[in-house]
């Protein structure tokens, strides 16, 4: 039996829910009105040079009303003629008039009516640039991070992982409502419209092909079952979710993420030792913000600090990675450090040390 799979949010807003639909970040295009002002401009500037062209070959044109051809009658002519409308009064009949209206008046006519129904063509040449964009953007996606869910918590692990050098092409949001994506379109990043416990949902964002995935989402079920999808279609994606109920945490683990986060837990944690100390903390706060003050980073051991302990690294460490062990600074085995070690260590924000986290 499958659990209700869609998002809180969506069902809030009522919205009719789609199966699936890539939208990447729309173009930054003129307004409205200056598009329609620039058509406009193109269109007079052809019914100029249309008019100049008949007036300078003036002589090869019969007007049935005079023998004469003035200014105002060759506006006249590049008018109806470029309208297509051709009352038939006034006519080319030398050579040269008759071979310019081939050459040039004919394709300057063309061109007046492409630039007239140039709305309607757009729009169906919008059709094929969109697709021909996706389909490029499909076949250049590797090793990107997919965050399924794109409120608060999403919207935090993004700033997060952009902030350590991950950049917006490589991120992919997934979200039941259009209008959080479109909010993440917004800000530029590729959102897929669907039920992420659909597997067609996650193959639109390519998440066989994610490095790691992200799961944000505002039920604790929905983050269970996305877990499952996702490791059926990606067995080597690292995937990290937040649970609100602490006692989900080892159900989500079982469905294959490597990492589970109890937000509701975390929160309180860090009321409580602020209560106990305000500056502790601000300091925990300071550290888990990417980007500002002081980070918590993971980064490999480097050759010069290869059999050193701990407490001479070139950074505070305060764990060491070994394997999948986490050793405390502080531990017996932990020193002499290893080529294979990484380190958890703090730093200066905008550090050298910020590089290895991300790699």
């Amino acid at each position: 039996m499958k659990l209700p799979g869609q998002d809180a949010i969506a069902r809030q807003a009522g919205e009719k829910l789609e199966t699936r639909r890539v939208k990447l970040p729309r173009r930054v295009v003129d307004k409205p009105l200056r598009q329609v002002g620039k058509r406009l401009l193109m269109a007079l500037s052809v019914l100029i040079l249309t008019t100049f062209i008949v007036w300078i070959d003036r002589a090869g044109y019969h007007d049935n009303a005079n023998d004469t051809l003035d200014l105002l009658d060759a506006a006249y002519y590049a008018t109806v003629t470029l309208s297509t409308t051709g009352y038939g009064d006034i006519v080319p009949y030398s050579d040269s008039a008759r071979l310019t209206n081939i050459l040039l008046v004919t394709p300057l006519r063309v061109l007046f009516l492409i630039i007239l129904v140039g709305t309607t063509l757009e729009v169906l040449t919008e059709r094929t640039r969109e697709e021909w964009r996706l389909n490029r953007w499909k076949a250049n996606l590797r090793d990107h991070t997919v965050v399924v869910g794109f409120g608060t918590k999403g919207r935090s692990a993004i700033q997060t992982l952009c902030a350590t050098g991950l950049k917006k092409e490589q991120v992919v949001v997934v979200d039941p409502s259009v209008k959080v994506i479109e909010a993440a379109n917004a800000e530029g990043f590729v959102g897929v419209v669907g039920d992420a416990t659909r597997s067609d949902v996650l193959l639109g964002a390519e998440l066989q092909k994610a490095r790691q995935i992200v799961i944000a989402t505002q039920r604790d079920d929905t983050a269970v079952l996305v877990a499952l999808t996702a490791r059926q279609l990606n067995r080597g994606a690292k995937i990290v979710a937040a649970v609100r109920e602490e006692e989900n945490a080892p159900l989500l683990r079982q469905s294959g993420a490597d990492a589970v986060i109890t937000s509701a837990s975390a929160a309180g944690r860090l009321l409580g030792l602020s209560v106990l100390s305000p500056s502790a903390g601000t300091v925990m706060e300071d550290l888990i913000q990417q980007g500002s003050g002081l980070d918590l980073v993971e980064r490999p051991v480097k050759k010069s600090e290869v059999g050193r302990g701990v407490r001479e690294t070139e950074d505070l460490t305060v764990s060491v990675l070994r394997g999948h062990r986490l050793l405390a600074y502080d531990d017996a085995e932990a020193s002499p450090l290893r080529l294979t070690d990484r380190l958890i260590t703090i730093v200066r924000a905008g550090g050298g040390a910020a590089e290895g986290a991300a790699e």
